[in-house]
């Protein structure tokens, strides 16, 4: 018999290098777990045998039944702000880690469940989650890693046997990510708000050990950590504007220390041009909107910077000249930041162009210019590589006064600059109104669709006759598109 033993060889890095950041826990009973869809290249990768996974008693590891005895699955708790109000205990309210594992690489990457039942930190909710939600994070996670963008992945999604009460029954389903880790932003808030300096410097010296080790041998590692966390966030960032991607719920507790995008929820890709694009249904304000997700981050990143000013000061803490140059070090960096985002968008905007340098004017009016004439982001691209991008264009004459200025910026040899666009420029994207009809046909139990859109997302710069129809934007007469938390 197949043993969760011979799966995985789980650590517990975390609950043993961090105390008092999480609780032990045991994940809810799933009367009859099915296996909707298992990443065996992930499950390869991770050491795992797919096979086994497959075995029923494989299946109920992903549902977090049937541990090893050495296991010690926790729930993690974390503080943060959410849509700009603080919130002074969050934490996985319906997730375990089960646990660490050392990839075949040699990179250490958490186990961690989503939807396996109540934990202390559910405030209030049920701890359950539905098939859609759970294979919507499966489909965004594998479609943000082919597009190069760094990114938690599902390793499968189970379905429990549960009926959910939602806006209507719905089939319960478990979701097994897979992580760096899983600290946020929120994490080191809740510890910083503690109070308790020794569990901050636990917390900030396992992140530097886990994600950013050459920090150790700075100075001051604690303030190289942030300079390195503001570094990963503004590639990170620069790759989601880059691709159209609208995260939905930028809180500070969904903001990662090592700089892979967390938690799809209420995201969506970009179809026209436009930095108001919101499509959450509960961000009336447009707090998370496309065009403020540069700034957000910056203001979460601010949020890190304050819970690390303990670590800034002397041991005493009572001198006003070691804090204010903890925070004149902190905001140097922060102030740094928009500059490094730019440059950072900059770099891949060039690659999506074909230039042979940045030019961050040009994308900009390039943007500009997209927004105002309602152009489809990612099919412009593709069509600005095959020669056909005027025709996308009302006022021919306003793109071909900015085509003109790119002509000088290309490479003196041309030749393969259409190939290398066609190479960072996707074909196909989870486009909305292929995704919610996926979604809805697989909580009927036909997944065909589902794995039909996921294959074109997992090699998405790859044009293919058959997927032609997942390629192109929304018809014109299509409904605005709006998301909802994974609820």
């Amino acid at each position: 018999m197949t043993t969760a033993r011979t799966l995985f060889e789980l650590d517990a890095t975390y609950a043993r290098e961090v105390p008092g950041m999480s609780l032990p826990w045991s994940a809810a009973e799933a009367p009859a777990p099915e296996l909707l869809v298992l990443n065996e290249e992930l499950a390869a990768e991770l050491g795992a045998d797919p096979a086994a996974l497959r075995e029923p008693d494989g299946v109920r590891f992903l549902v977090g039944l049937g541990l090893p005895e050495s296991a010690t699955p926790v729930a993690q708790v974390y503080a943060g702000h959410q849509f700009g109000m603080y919130q002074p205990r969050l934490g996985d309210g319906r997730a375990l880690l089960l646990g660490d594992v050392v990839d075949v690489r040699g990179r250490r990457r958490d186990l961690h469940l989503k939807g396996s039942g109540r934990t202390p930190f559910a405030r209030g909710g049920d701890g359950l989650a539905v098939v859609g939600p759970m294979l919507l994070e499966y489909l965004m996670g594998e479609a943000m890693h082919a597009l190069g963008v760094p990114t938690t992945r599902a390793l499968s999604v189970v379905a429990t046997g549960v009926r959910v009460q939602r806006e209507r029954l719905l089939p319960g389903a478990v979701l097994c990510r897979v992580a760096a880790s899983h600290l946020r932003v929120g994490t080191f808030q809740y510890a910083a708000a503690t109070g308790d300096r020794d569990a901050l410097r636990a917390l900030a010296d396992h992140a530097v050990a886990r994600h950013h080790p050459e920090a150790a041998e700075a100075e001051q590692p604690y303030l190289e950590l942030f300079r390195r966390v503001c570094a990963a966030q503004a590639a990170l960032v620069a790759r989601w504007m880059l691709v159209g991607f609208v995260h939905g719920v930028m809180n500070t507790d969904n903001t990662t220390i090592s700089g892979e995008t967390i938690d799809y929820g209420p995201c969506a890709f970009m179809d026209r041009v436009d930095p108001a694009t919101v499509f959450s249904s509960i961000d009336a304000g447009g707090r998370y909107a496309y065009g403020n997700q540069p700034s957000v981050v910056a203001w979460n990143l601010a949020r890190l910077g304050e819970a690390l000013v303990p670590l800034l000061v002397d041991d005493d803490g009572d001198g006003d000249g070691d804090l204010d140059a903890a925070g004149a070090a902190l905001n140097e960096i922060l102030a740094a930041f928009p500059d490094v985002y730019a440059q950072r968008w900059a770099e891949g905007m060039a690659a999506k162009l074909g230039l042979a340098a940045p030019d961050r004017e040009l994308g900009t009016d390039l943007m500009t210019l997209l927004h105002a004439q309602r152009i489809d982001f990612t099919s412009f691209f593709r069509a600005l590589a095959a020669g056909t991008a005027r025709d996308l264009f009302l006022d021919r004459d306003a793109f071909d006064a900015w085509a003109a200025r790119r002509e000088g910026l290309l490479p003196a040899d041309r030749d393969g600059v259409a190939a290398a666009m066609n190479r960072v420029n996707p074909v196909y994207i989870p486009r909305n109104h292929h995704v919610e009809p996926a979604l809805r046909a697989a909580e009927r139990g036909d997944l065909a669709p589902f794995r039909r859109l996921l294959d074109a997302v997992s090699s998405p710069f790859a044009e293919r006759a058959d997927l032609a129809d997942l390629a192109g934007p929304p018809p014109e007469d299509a409904l605005p598109h709006v998301t909802y938390c994974g609820t």
